[in-house]
């Protein structure tokens, strides 16, 4: 058991916000770690089963032969998720006709309302080419999980509605779905769409 961890989670739920945002800098911090001595692969990536915006039933294998560029976040956001969004975006623009062969996706941590429907509006408003993922809690719970994600919800004492911290990193997989890099929040299209057309050569 990782005991600073658990330090960190317990302080989170006794201080609130300010324990989250320790929580979520400590797994950002520690996502790119090694798999172990002398392996030097991440711990980052992994099965998951989802549906798409379009209702679709679809897995990991599902973008195989295509890179991918994760994020994790929720309709409701209303800061980190647009803004990085916007960069992926901005980086498909940047690709030309190569975006076609790029899988970007957005994986919601807020299932009960992120509906395909609603994914389908909010990324189609966008970029046509952003794919959104949704499922059951247990579902997002596993993919989260494959990529070291962290997310909570966060209720108001008054019961009036609700939002999601979340960690903020975005993941870029090669065509075999392997760990390639992360971005951190704030990072320029430019850089993305640099890291994705050195895949695409490769």
């Amino acid at each position: 058991m990782n005991w600073r961890l658990l330090r960190i989670a317990l302080y989170a739920a006794v201080a609130g916000l300010a324990g989250v945002v320790l929580a979520r800098l400590w797994i950002e911090h520690n996502a790119a770690s090694p798999a172990g001595p002398g392996r030097g692969e991440a711990l980052i990536g992994g099965a998951f089963e989802l549906t798409d915006h379009t209702g679709r039933r679809v897995t990991d294998q599902s973008y195989r032969g295509r890179p991918m560029v994760l994020f994790f976040g929720f309709t409701h956001c209303p800061d980190v998720c647009p803004t990085e969004l916007a960069a992926i975006a901005g980086a498909l623009d940047l690709l030309g006709n190569d975006a076609a062969k790029v899988a970007p996706i957005f994986v919601t941590v807020d299932p009960a309302r992120d509906t395909p429907q609603v994914l389908a509006d909010y990324l189609g408003n966008l970029h046509p080419g952003l794919i959104g993922l949704t499922g059951s809690e247990a579902d997002i719970a596993r993919a989260a999980k494959a990529y070291r994600v962290f997310y909570a919800v966060n209720r108001p004492k008054d019961g009036e509605g609700y939002s999601v911290d979340h960690s903020g990193l975005t993941y870029v997989m090669n065509r075999e779905g392997k760990y390639v890099a992360h971005f951190r929040p704030g990072t320029a299209p430019e850089t993305i769409a640099q890291r994705l057309r050195t895949l695409l050569q490769s």
